[in-house]
């Protein structure tokens, strides 16, 4: 099911990007404001959006529940958070023209103040629950307008969680490490919930799979494995690297009077 607006969406903001990072490494010098390896973690984002939405993997996804979740992972778990890595805010607003800076800049602060750990979380577990929900799921597959908004969902819930957890500094790093011990418990209980199911769940997959060799049955005890296992390891993963920060952040003196 492609998706040209996901091409466009992905090209105008790598394009911003970049006219923002020239902008601000011009006037502050290369490597200040924003550095090399932020800029790296954008394009793998807006790569891995690319990979999910424009790929052979997106018509794949229609046929099998396995490739779709592939698709899924891409979203929740690579390019969310490596966008947001590539700490997009500072260079977009710079590549724009004033007056649309400060209004731009003011959504983004009013959504900063709604995006708190807790909150963002509880959206991006509503997100990754709901649309695995059977009626939905299939609402998916069988409309593109209800299939953009999922994709929608899942990335921008992913970008605000990550957001919140990332630039929470301390407090964000301690919280943020419960919270994606959560994510991963719920990637691990939704894997496993599809993979032990004695029946398929949707029926949007039952005439696609046996082209393939499997059953409809057979592609979703896959699928619960691929959001079983890789997806609950890449949410574990992060949560010990969000542990090691807080904890060397934490070490740290504080700083003292001059």
């Amino acid at each position: 099911m492609p998706e040209p607006s996901a091409l466009v969406a992905v090209l105008l903001s790598g394009g911003l990007y970049w006219r923002g990072v020239r902008i601000l490494w011009q006037r502050a010098g290369r490597e200040h404001v924003i550095h090399t390896w932020q800029v790296v973690c954008f394009g793998g984002g807006l790569l891995s959006v690319l990979v999910a939405l424009e790929s052979p993997l997106d018509a794949l996804s229609a046929q099998l529940f396995a490739a779709h979740m592939v698709q899924h992972l891409l979203l929740l778990v690579v390019a969310g958070p490596l966008v947001v890595l590539g700490a997009p805010l500072v260079p977009i607003l710079w590549a724009l023209p004033e007056p649309s800076r400060r209004v731009l800049g003011g959504w983004f602060l009013r959504i900063s103040r709604v995006g708190r750990p807790g909150a963002a979380f509880a959206a991006h577990s509503i997100a990754l629950w709901a649309w695995h929900l059977p009626p939905l799921y299939d609402a998916a597959l069988r409309n593109r307008g209800v299939h953009v908004l999922e994709h929608v969902s899942f990335l921008g819930t992913a970008v605000l969680f990550w957001w919140a957890v990332l630039y929470g500094g301390r407090v964000g790093y301690q919280s943020g490490v419960l919270y994606v011990f959560g994510l991963a418990l719920e990637s691990t209980v939704l894997g496993a919930l599809l993979a032990f199911s004695p029946a398929p769940w949707y029926t949007a997959h039952a005439a696609t799979t046996l082209g393939w060799g499997i059953t409809p049955h057979d592609d979703q005890q896959v699928a619960g494995l691929i959001m079983w296992v890789p997806g609950g390891a890449i949410y574990l993963v992060a949560a010990l690297g969000l542990f090691a920060t807080w904890l060397r952040d934490t070490s740290r003196p504080a700083p003292g009077p001059d």
